[in-house]
């Protein structure tokens, strides 16, 4: 790995990045147009809420459970196989669902795309951690992280036009394209794969570790519909994945799935806190946000998607900092974020706030919780050695994931008790006012951040 800090990526890695980026679009994208066809969905199917709904969950669940397995794998068969086979999964899962005759073989097919996408983007940051020298990794996830802003900004104009003038076959034709594209050129571009490694699969870890992801999540996204924390279909799966979770954690295999003595690095425990806590205020504000604006200020479905937009461009504003945290360190810059983050969720907690005001904190928020997120990966994979990343990527994604459930489901019930007793303004403020406070606790496992970039 390069030992010199320039002040622009490698050529040759940013056509990497540029292979990669297009691919990570697809699934990026077709999460927030597939939300806002959800509705459109169970009226051409004929399927009520209840059984909509399991068009996104499937396809969550199904990303969930695939994560771990993606460490092993990218070692087993190599990294840019395996980018490849993810890439032909979620091309197939597209095609399918497109041509899906009922709801039930929607979900199913969606469960294909959601296998796909688990793979691809643990895979995506292997590819790149692996292909630069840690001593540019801001400047390199300011670049690969284009498409997760992308998709929120453009996602709800996307969805609405494809939905209203194509119909809802096209919100998973339009991925075709794009993975044909992102296929050929990865054929192409990327490093061709050494001789996989001997590591055998940890089997027990696996069917420890995956279904413990997927209950625990499934459990959390339950809490809405089911009425809380202490309802039955909340309560068994928690407790069943937290089990499964302990079970592998005391287990001391000679290989396992993924190495927890990732967490003997200082940097990547501090990382992996802070990846749950803002995964928890990202996601948790995203499920109150658009709830707000259809609930309490009267907006369509797709008008709400619009009026998010702002957060999105706050994001682009703030892609320098992946080079800041390479020249000054990933710990004031988090901390600046987490106060950016906070400063701009204070107009939410406000009865009757202006729009105007209102996206102007929407700008706020999505810089402060862009640079914490680019700087969060900086931490979490700068003092880790090459044959580490695999492990370290399964991880963070791992770690993201069940904090945004947790802050989904955290707010979910939080906003029931608001708003029984209180007037919407009111309880939606309260909601908004926890929001905060969950944004704010990221500081202090930002404190164990590096301040600056010493040696590795």
């Amino acid at each position: 790995m390069t030992t010199r800090t320039t002040d622009r990526l490698d050529q040759a890695v940013l056509k990497l990045a540029a292979v990669l980026v297009l691919g990570a679009l697809a699934p990026l994208l077709d999460s927030t147009i597939v939300n806002v066809a959800i509705h459109t969905l169970g009226t051409e199917l004929r399927a009520g809420v209840a059984t909509i709904q399991w068009v996104s969950t499937a396809y969550l669940l199904a990303l969930a459970v695939v994560i771990p397995v993606t460490a092993w794998a990218s070692t087993r068969f190599g990294a840019k196989r395996l980018w490849i086979v993810a890439l032909t999964l979620f091309l197939l899962g597209s095609i399918l669902s497109g041509l899906a005759w009922n709801a039930g073989a929607l979900i199913g097919f969606r469960v294909l795309q959601g296998i796909g996408a688990g793979l691809m983007l643990p895979t995506l940051q292997t590819l790149l951690m692996q292909a630069a020298g840690r001593e540019q990794l801001g400047r390199l996830m300011a670049v690969v992280t284009l498409p997760a802003l992308v998709g929120p900004i453009l996602g709800p104009a996307v969805g609405g036009l494809v939905v209203g003038h194509l119909g809802w076959r096209w919100i998973f034709y339009v991925n075709i394209p794009i993975c044909l594209a992102a296929i050929a050129l990865a054929v192409r571009v990327l490093p061709t794969d050494g001789p996989g490694t001997a590591r055998p699969l940890d089997l027990t870890g696996l069917l420890l570790v995956s279904p413990a992801v997927a209950a625990l999540i499934y459990g959390l996204t339950r809490t809405g519909p089911d009425g809380g924390f202490g309802h039955v279909d909340v309560l068994v799966p928690t407790i069943v994945g937290a089990g499964l979770l302990v079970a592998y954690v005391v287990r001391k295999p000679r290989h396992p799935l993924i190495d927890l003595s990732l967490f003997r690095t200082r940097s990547f425990a501090a990382s992996t806190a802070l990846l749950f806590l803002t995964g928890a205020a990202l996601y948790g504000a995203m499920f109150l946000l658009p709830l707000f604006y259809q609930q309490e200020r009267g907006a369509s479905v797709v008008a709400a998607g619009l009026l998010l937009v702002p957060q999105g461009l706050g994001s682009l504003l703030a892609r320098t900092a992946g080079g800041l945290s390479d020249r000054i360190g990933p710990r004031p810059v988090v901390l600046a974020g987490v106060a950016l983050s906070v400063i701009g969720t204070i107009p939410f907690a406000v009865p009757g706030a202006a729009y105007w005001v209102l996206a102007i904190g929407l700008v706020v928020r999505g810089a402060g919780l862009s640079a914490v997120n680019l700087s969060v990966m900086v931490g979490a994979f700068r003092d880790l050695r090459p044959e580490q990343i695999p492990d370290a990527s399964s991880m963070t994604r791992i770690v993201q994931q069940l904090g945004g459930a947790v802050g989904a489901a955290a707010l979910a019930v939080i906003l029931q008790t608001q708003l029984t007793g209180h007037d919407p303004a009111s309880a939606y403020a309260g909601s908004f006012a926890w929001a905060i406070a969950f944004t704010a606790l990221a500081a202090a496992p930002a404190l164990a951040l590096p301040r600056r970039l010493g040696p590795a």
